[in-house]
Formats: C-alpha cells, structure tokens, sequence
C-alpha cells in the first residue's frame, strides 16, 4: 500500500489531483474557524466548549457533524453541507412524484445538468433558511441554552442580515469547493467534503474522553480502548458495505442484421445496505422538528416532553423513536430508489431473463422478494451501527460527539471505499499496484 501511494505521488497528473484536493480541504478548514461578521469570537468559543458536553449538542449534533464543529462556532462555513445533501434529497425524492423530473433523469447528461441546476438553487433557498433559523437564534439567546454571554455585539438588522449573507455565501463556497474537487481533484467532491469536515473532529472528541475520566491513566486506557472498539466496528462495516447479492441475469441470443448478438451473462448487484446513510439523515431530521418547535413554544405538556425527552439527544425515548425511524425510512428509501417492474421491463426488453424465472411479473416478484429480505438485515444494521453513540455514553462518559458514532462511521467509511477505488482505477490505467491489494 505505501509503494502504491509513492507511484500515486510519482504520477504527474494524479499528483496534481491529490495536491489540488488537499488544497481545497486546507481552504476549507480555514474558512470554518472564520468567524462571522457580529459575532463575539471569545463569547461564541466558550459557549461552544460547554455545549459540546451540554444539551445543545443533542439539538444540533448532526448540522454539528456536517460542519466539523463550525455551527456552534457560528463560522463563515457554520452551515457546511447539510443545506445540499437536504436539497439532493429532496429532488431525489421529487424525481420519483414529478414526472418532469423523471423524465429529466432519463435524458441522460442534459438532463442531469438541469436536476444539478435545481439542486444548487434549492440548496440556496434552505441555505438562507437555515442561516435565519440559526442567527435570530443567536441573536436571541437560544443557541447555547446553558451559556449566558451575548455572543454577538449587535442586534440591528443591518448587523443580522450581513451574517445570514454570510453563511449563506459560505454554504455557496462549500458547494463551490466540492464541484471542483468532483472536476479537478480525487474523488466525488461534497462527499470528500463531509469525509473531511467529520475527520477533522476526531482529535477533539478522543481528548474530551480521556479528559473525562477522573484519574489520567484510566482515561489514556479508555481512549485507546475506544481507539480499539473503533476500528474493530470499523471493520465491520467496511465489510457489509462491500457485501452484495448478486442475481444473475442471462442474455439470448440474437439476430441483428447479419450477426448473432446477446448470449452473454452477468449480474444485478444488490447491495446489504442499499439506502446507505441516508435513513439515518431522514430519522435526525425528523427528530430535530419538534426539538425546534419547542423553541418556539416552550409551554405545554407536549414541549415539556420534547424537551425531557428528545432535546438531549439520549435517553430511551430517543434511541428507540430514532431507531424505529430507521428501520422505516430505509425501507422508504429502498422502495422509492429500486424498482422490481422498471428492472424487470429493461431485462425482458433486451431479452434478458434470470435462470429459473420467468420474465415478467415472475421476475418482479422475485425482485421485490430478494431486495425485502435484504432490506431487513440492512435496516437492523444501521438502526444498531447508529446507536453507537449512545452505548459509549453510557459506558465511556463520553460526550455527544463521540468520534465513532454510526453516521460518521458510515460516511466516513462509505467516502473512504469510493476515493481509494478512484485512485486505485487510475492506477491500474498506468499498470501500478492499486492500493487494495
């Protein structure tokens, strides 16, 4: 793996890449340290020492993780990516109800560049949303619940809109940054972004478990056996993100003009976890709108209950809502993203058929039958890799940014898989030794 990462380096074009990539990241990292405009600096950083272990981290501990720490340092980049990933999802799942969309996605490059065109443009409009949502939060004291300094100077208007143009000018350059990753660098650019910005958290949250500890020594041998469960759970999910099934498909034979065509056989790949991380995005979402609707309105039975319950971010009422709420959206998601009968209508179309099943409604019922019993053991695995968290709580005193939580787990590992194989292609293109062997 070292000679293969040196003839990555010794490559000129691939060099290039990978040193315009690191450049961009350095670029970014400097911009979620810049605070913005209006905003007390020395204030803003020890309210957001104290809510790192506080109940704000619950609140907003996924926006948290997107932006590497910078929402609750209310940086230039405060809102990172999370304004693009909701508006990606949004047209995903639009693409399916609007037939204009579909027909769009089925058009090919053209098409996709109009969605991509759609996407940045919503991504803008949730970008000023969520840039309000969180400066009035601010400017209102509701950022940091537990913390009483003023963490901005002003509350003019003038003062208030420069920070909501500012962040969403941040989100703009994120979106910006990644495009070029994606055109000139390694790798598919918002995903080495979020990789990124989740990494850089790391150092921090293992610090903050050993100084959680009481005796010194006992918290340097929780770190490193924290350390340790990490990359044995780590492992585990390299290895059922790589687990597929594949169904195989075979080909007749056939006449075109002068020459037999077809005859070939392959496979559908069926991933484990088809959905990805995107159930769990779903679920913190979900869970996120009353803890924001108690902000609001902070009286009543049911506010009280939020906020006992769910404001936290732990507790018992929290893990199992949030896992019952990933068991559902990843079969939503699933469902909505795979479809049996459009499957099934191409095979028969090109005359393709899976041995022993009839084309046809046969082959889309064996579909949905095989992707269903995937969809359960993958469902359970997120539910249970995305409680992480919580069970290290408990047993570590660790924080709420615990560094090996489920979703940074998958992302990180799930980004990780796709950049090495990227490089690794590149590689063999130059008959190297790719770095997975």
């Amino acid at each position: 793996m070292v000679s293969a990462f040196l003839n990555a380096f010794r490559t000129p074009d691939l060099r290039k890449k990978i040193l315009f990539t690191l450049g961009i990241l350095v670029l970014l990292r400097l911009g979620s340290t810049i605070p913005t405009p209006n905003v007390n600096a020395s204030a803003i950083r020890s309210c957001a020492t104290a809510a790192t272990t506080g109940e704000s981290a619950g609140v907003y501990s996924m926006i948290n993780m997107f932006s590497g720490g910078a929402l609750l340092h209310l940086s230039i980049f405060a809102l990172g990516v999370m304004p693009y990933i909701t508006s990606s999802i949004i047209l995903q799942l639009l693409t399916v109800v609007i037939p204009r969309l579909e027909t769009l996605k089925k058009e090919g490059g053209s098409g996709q560049q109009k969605i991509t065109q759609y996407t940045r443009w919503l991504t803008i409009v949730l970008a000023v949303l969520q840039a309000t949502s969180f400066t009035m939060l601010a400017v209102n004291g509701n950022l940091f619940t537990t913390c009483a300094l003023d963490i901005v100077y002003s509350n003019g208007i003038f003062p208030i809109v420069v920070m909501i143009l500012t962040m969403t000018a941040g989100t703009s350059i994120i979106m910006w940054f990644g495009e070029l990753i994606t055109d000139r660098g390694v790798g598919n650019g918002m995903s080495v972004i979020i990789f990124t910005q989740i990494a850089a958290r790391f150092p921090a949250s293992m610090w903050n478990i050993r100084n959680g500890q009481n005796d010194p020594n006992r918290g340097l041998l929780v770190m490193l056996l924290v350390i340790a469960v990490g990359l044995l759970v780590m492992a585990g999910v390299v290895y059922v993100e790589q687990a597929q099934r594949r169904i195989p498909v075979q080909y007749a034979k056939r006449m075109v003009g002068n020459r037999l065509l077809g005859g070939s056989s392959t496979y559908i790949p069926l991933k484990v976890n088809q959905a990805g991380v995107i159930p769990v995005i779903f679920a913190s979402s979900i869970l996120y709108l009353p803890v924001l609707f108690t902000m609001f309105s902070s009286t009543g039975k049911v506010a009280e209950w939020v906020s006992t319950n769910l404001a936290t971010g732990t507790g018992l009422w929290y893990n199992l809502i949030f896992f019952v709420l990933i068991i559902f959206f990843a079969y939503f998601y699933v469902s909505i993203t795979f479809d049996p009968v459009e499957i099934s209508d191409n095979m028969k179309k090109y005359g393709g058929f899976i041995p022993g099943i009839r084309a046809g409604k046969p082959t889309e019922d064996y579909l949905a039958y095989v992707l269903s019993r995937l969809t359960a053991p993958g469902a359970l695995y997120l539910g249970i890799i995305s409680l992480i968290p919580s069970v290290a709580i408990l047993l570590f005193n660790a924080d709420q940014n615990f560094p090996f939580g489920g979703t940074s787990l998958l992302i990180m590992v799930g980004v990780g898989l796709d950049t090495v194989k990227q490089i690794e292609s590149q590689l063999h293109q130059r008959h190297y030794e790719g770095f997975l062997k």
